[in-house]
């Protein structure tokens, strides 16, 4: 099976992280932590914001600051939320 990830934050999607639509269904493209109940945590959220948000959980996996910055840099705009 593919490996999915949240079209928000990127991070690596499971059966127990995705988020839920306003009818109680799962949210083929959002985590939890991203969204719930049909509508995204943080709406005024910018792409900028969200890589301060994410830089901190990718270094206590042992990431250092500048490599996390640089892989939500690329990563992020190709995402469903931030493409333009």
């Amino acid at each position: 099976m593919e490996q999915k990830y949240c079209q928000s934050c990127g991070m690596p999607m499971e059966d127990s992280l995705y988020g839920i639509e306003k009818d109680g269904t799962k949210s083929d493209d959002y985590c939890s932590y991203c969204y719930k109940d049909g509508e995204f945590g943080n709406p005024n959220e910018t792409m900028e914001d969200m890589i301060e948000t994410c830089i901190p959980f990718m270094k206590e996996s042992g990431m250092d600051e500048k490599q996390a910055r640089e892989i939500l840099n690329n990563q992020l705009p190709q995402l469903k939320r931030w493409k333009k």
